[in-house]
């Protein structure tokens, strides 16, 4: 089982990755590097997660069997005369190795890749990317020259402050730093910046998980929480097409301006790719070819408002198409969080939904998840299940804010994950500690990382699920993910003592803690920065128990979910209204479908009936009769389409009602009600039927 351990679970996170990449981001839609380049970014920090309790369980292998080798009595004195048997050591000393041992030599180099590649992705590569995905630019050149250009001042910032570093060591005689200093120092610089961050994500995200487990028990407050999004949603949505509209009426107005002959019209080509295709169709139908643009002297937009212009597509074809699936999903929520409140009171016990799924579900899904369970599940088990998951993460989050604020004491042990380890340290029970080194990093990870998902920037950076997240926010959310990772691993190893320069004690560091190097170099980092900032946490968890920052983005302008705010109340009763409508909507569509399966299996039905009766009692020689001038009559209209085939096309085009021909009509009684009783003549009114609406 050697090292069998670590590639199982680096098989596992890369599914793991691109599972959580594959629901955010679209693989068809987005380019490659940035698909890759996030899954590269997300996998590295969700592999550091995962291995890391094999790290500490093999680290405290290695010391306790370096212990036992140094406790082991000196061999035989030949010098001396003196002869001393070496006491063996029992077949039942604790020193066995663990079942995912990873051998010597393979964790410092694993973690050196991981580590030195997440940074560069982080600080180099992904903030190019950034750029390059949201550049305007109709060639590869072009996104890359714009891409440097954002970035100039992103770079020459770091530069100006390593170089002002490396000039104040080389004027300083007292300072002799070597290369391992200076690559110290560089990931320190690098941890202080994402502990800082860390530290406001974890506050967050300890209050946040387990009370949103606990309101999840209301079906109140859920109801009128999704009321609330519908209202905000809908205003985003009607923001968003009227943005659309306009960028639309810019291209317009482009497309008509650059005719087919212009240097520019290969731009304007790739900005109408861009465009939705009911917007194209206007376009092309409206465009003139023939018309030379050296014919009118006008205004020409140049290639650099073409290239803003383009960017303006991309940004806001990508929003309207996100909030249109985004409500469609709010839609449907709703109404199912209706259903629950319907059926809590029901006495049959059978979950009875309002509308039916279009997709049809699984045989075993039906089977085993059948109405009496669904609402067991959704009436009377779900709110105690989430009202006991949210005791049980409550308390796990008052043992990290205990740890926080206490991990840096030794004698005595204080922080609670530092007892739990020490404690299966000393029975050296391996499977209880990298069960509870995974338990208590895995839950660091969930109070980070959901908030990296939740949080929401204007329209610059939002994860939205159903593959509606852009490119942008993807990277942007790899970054940041590099970034939370190496601290917070350091955060959790400071917690359970495994980090000698917390435990201040001269024992084997871990593999992960080694490549770090000794923080002794920069002294007020290591004593004062990594130890009493993490305090803050306190802080921060009190202001989001009591809602502080949403108060202060509710008094900025920001509506924000707050019971006792008129403001509240007024967009979750508008939210109302707007799902009532939608669900009339939907009622009457559903409706109008049920009458039209109805009309076709009763008329249909007996149409093919009639048809085959009048066909065997049909005489032999009407038959031969019937079938002769069948086929003289397709036969003078195959030469009538030939005839008038130029004429139809430029009838359609004209959108006259001109020689409509009865065949065409559907047999669908509902939709040839208005023509079921029109005697068969060549012409029919248009107010009786819509036969040119596809045109």
């Amino acid at each position: 089982m050697s090292g069998a351990a670590l590639g199982l679970e680096i098989v596992f996170v890369f599914f793991l990755a691109l599972f959580l990449l594959h629901r955010y981001g679209d693989f068809k839609k987005q380019h490659r590097l940035v698909i890759i380049g996030t899954l590269l970014a997300w996998y590295l920090c969700f592999l550091i997660v995962f291995i890391l309790p094999l790290d500490v369980s093999t680290t405290i292998y290695n010391r306790c069997k370096h212990a036992a080798a140094n406790s082991s009595p000196p061999e035989n004195n030949n010098n001396t005369g003196l002869h001393t048997t070496a006491t063996p050591v029992p077949s039942h000393h604790p020193c066995f190795k663990p079942w995912s041992y990873i051998p010597d030599g393979i964790m410092p180099i694993f973690w050196r890749v991981v580590y030195w590649t997440s940074q560069f992705l982080t600080w180099i590569l992904l903030p190019f990317m950034q750029s390059y995905a949201r550049s305007g630019g109709f060639s590869i050149t072009g996104k890359i020259k714009t891409a440097l250009i954002e970035n100039a001042i992103y770079y020459g910032t770091y530069l100006l402050i390593f170089g002002a570093f490396l000039i104040y060591v080389a004027v300083n005689p007292r300072l002799h730093l070597e290369w391992n200093q200076l690559q110290t120092i560089g990931i320190a610089a690098a941890n202080t910046w994402g502990l800082f961050l860390l530290v406001l994500l974890l506050g967050y995200g300890l209050v946040e998980i387990p009370r949103s487990y606990w309101n999840g028990a209301k079906r109140g407050y859920l109801l009128m929480k999704t009321y609330f999004k519908a209202a905000k949603l809908m205003t985003e949505k009607a923001d968003a097409e009227e943005t659309l509209e306009d960028v639309m009426e810019e291209v317009r107005k482009v497309n008509e301006s650059i005719k087919y002959n212009h240097p520019l019209r290969k731009c304007v080509d790739t900005i109408l790719k861009k465009c939705p295709t009911e917007y194209q169709e206007k376009m092309g139908r409206n465009m003139d070819d023939y018309e030379d643009f050296d014919e009118k002297r006008n205004a020409y937009p140049s290639e650099k408002s073409l290239v803003k212009l383009h960017k303006q597509v991309i940004y806001s074809v990508q929003r309207h198409r996100r909030t249109q699936v985004q409500w469609q999903i709010l839609l449907e929520q709703a109404f199912y969080l209706e259903d629950v409140a319907k059926n809590e009171a029901s006495v049959t016990r059978q979950f009875v939904h309002t509308f039916q799924s279009p997709e049809p579900e699984n045989r075993f899904i039906q089977y085993f998840y059948n109405p009496t369970v669904e609402w067991y599940w959704e009436c009377l088990l779900r709110p105690w299940f989430c009202r006991i998951l949210a005791v049980v993460l409550s308390v796990f989050s008052v043992i990290v804010v205990w740890s926080e604020c206490t991990f840096f004491s030794t004698t005595p042990v204080l922080s609670l994950f530092a007892v739990f380890i020490q404690l299966a340290e000393k029975t050296y029970n391996y499977i209880y500690i990298e069960i509870a080194c995974f338990l208590s990093i895995f839950f660091l990870s969930i109070c980070v990382y959901s908030t990296v998902f939740r949080i929401r920037v204007f329209n610059y950076y939002y994860l939205a699920s159903h593959h509606q997240t852009d490119a942008y926010s993807l990277l942007f959310s790899g970054m940041l993910f590099c970034r939370l990772t190496p601290p917070l691993c350091l955060n959790f190893l400071g917690l359970t003592h495994m980090d000698s320069s917390i435990s201040h004690q001269n024992t084997q560091p871990t593999a992960y803690t080694s490549i770090m190097g000794s923080m002794k170099v920069l002294s007020f980092i290591a004593d004062g920065f990594y130890i009493y900032y993490p305090m803050l946490v306190v802080i921060l968890c009190i202001a989001t128990y009591f809602s502080l920052g949403t108060r202060c983005l509710n008094l900025l302008g920001f509506q924000q979910f707050m019971g006792d705010n008129d403001m509240t109340s007024d967009l979750v009763d508008e939210g109302k209204e707007l799902i009532r409508r939608e669900k009339r909507k939907k009622q009457r569509q559903e409706d109008g479908e049920n009458r039209r399966r109805e009309w076709k299996e009763r008329y249909g039905h007996n149409k093919e009936e009639s048809t085959r009766n009048r066909n065997v009692h049909t005489d032999p020689k009407e038959s031969n009769f019937s079938d002769i001038s069948t086929n003289r009559t397709a036969s003078k209209y195959a030469r009538a389409n030939n005839r008038t085939e130029k004429d139809r096309v430029e009838l359609l085009q004209d959108a006259e009602p001109l020689d409509f021909n009865a065949e065409t009509f559907t047999d669908d009684p509902l939709e040839s009600e208005s023509g079921r009783h029109q005697p068969g003549g060549r012409y029919l009114s248009m107010s009786h039927c819509t036969i040119f609406d596809d045109v």
